[in-house]
């Protein structure tokens, strides 16, 4: 087994990611690429300085803006909104993968009473009237159901009539997300905007084994190293202990998934073998690891094992948008900063919008970081670019006041 540095780790992880040297993503093709590099990327609804998807392409795709991704999801259709890790999005070419995902939904949906019905009336009124939200669609009444999408803690909750429908709908594959407005979505046929030739292609995993595989995989190549251990990397993946050994022994044998061993963690890490070209390029020196300032986003695929970022890194992530106030040790919404290979800090913003500015309430550095002015004017930069994707024309910082 190939014995690397944490030094060495890190620049591989980092080049994979595009997060360092000169951009490897650049514009609507770059971001796509990236969320095809990646598998997923996810999606959380709240925006306090762009949303979790947004931040997670801006710091890698260069001259990204939100209509980038709008684009890819509601006009090109190149991307998908669907489970995957949690809520995520993923290119199209992927919809065969998932038929297990879909064919399970439509058993859990046909146990609830008042479902199958509820489904006929909503499709009946969508074909008529084209795409809705649960707003809009005029189903009236409660019922008590709950999506096979996300875990619950109850097996059941009295939900909207309306909601309901669409979301079993959607989870089926019977419908697709046709665009959001905030955080309404709306909905429309899936058979409208994908091929007939997708919509029933086979699935490629000829069982449940290699869909384990194909998911872990697909984990492994979103961070670039990822260890075989209990992660949150795997969030979405139902498989146990037992489960996971077996399917990392089997890309093991196939060698799918090569491992190496990092100086200094006791568990190996593994690789993606498409990407050994590229550690051996970081390796001899030749991957282009040139600083640039990022700011990440807090569901960042490179952050989804905190555990092992804090092995690597020696930096200690939590997003407190779930701590109450008084147990914050940062902010709300605070994203870390990136510097060349260090996680250096911290940096908590928000946009006015109304007012056209980004607020920068605090920067906070890690100790023993020195903050020179090179460092200084790729924040003022980096803060820069933030405050346009936000589409704010001035920054006002009240960490410095």
């Amino acid at each position: 087994m190939l014995t690397i540095t944490k030094d060495d780790a890190k620049r591989f992880i980092l080049s994979k990611q595009g997060l360092i040297g000169r951009h490897r993503f650049s514009g609507k093709d770059g971001a796509y690429q990236y969320v095809r590099q990646a598998g997923c990327i996810q999606y959380d609804p709240v925006d306090v300085c762009g949303k979790n998807a947004e931040l997670t392409l801006q710091s890698r795709v260069k001259g990204f803006r939100k209509k980038t991704l709008y684009d890819l999801l509601y006009l090109d259709r190149r991307l998908i909104d669907y489970s995957d890790k949690e809520l995520s999005i993923w290119p199209r070419e992927d919809w065969p993968y998932f038929s297990r995902y879909r064919e399970a939904s439509k058993a859990h949906g046909a146990g609830f009473p008042g479902i199958p019905e509820l489904e006929e009336q909503a499709l009946r009124y969508i074909r008529a009237h084209g795409p809705v939200s649960s707003e809009t669609l005029p189903l009236e009444g409660k019922i008590f159901w709950h999506s096979s999408m996300h875990w619950s803690g109850h097996w059941q909750n009295e939900s909207q009539a309306s909601r309901s429908a669409l979301e079993q709908l959607y989870t089926d594959g019977t419908l697709l997300i046709h665009h959001k407005s905030g955080s309404r979505k709306y909905y429309d046929l899936a058979e409208k905007y994908l091929e007939p030739a997708l919509l029933t292609a086979k699935d490629p995993c000829p069982d449940e084994d290699a869909f384990l595989e194909w998911r872990i995989l697909r984990r492994i190549g979103a961070i670039g190293l990822l260890w075989n251990k209990r992660s949150d990397a795997y969030l979405g993946i139902r498989m146990d202990t037992r489960e996971r050994e077996k399917a990392f022994g089997r890309l093991s044998e196939k060698k799918k998934a090569l491992p190496v061993q990092v100086e200094g963690i006791g568990a190996p890490l593994y690789l993606l073998s498409q990407d050994q070209p590229l550690l051996d390029a970081v390796l001899s020196g030749r991957a282009d690891v040139s600083p640039r300032m990022e700011f990440l986003a807090p569901l960042d695929p490179m952050l989804w094992d905190r555990r092992l970022i804090e092995a690597l890194w020696g930096f200690r992530y939590s997003w407190e948008i779930y701590t109450p106030p008084a147990k914050r040790k940062y902010g709300y919404y605070a994203l870390p900063i990136l510097y060349g290979q260090a996680l250096i800090g911290r940096i908590e913003a928000a946009a006015d919008r109304k007012a056209g500015s980004l607020i920068v309430k605090n920067v906070w550095f890690e100790e023993n970081v020195k903050t020179g002015k090179r460092l200084l004017s790729a924040l003022e930069k980096t803060i820069g670019r933030l405050a346009r994707l936000n589409g704010c024309d001035g920054v006002v910082r009240q960490d410095q006041e």
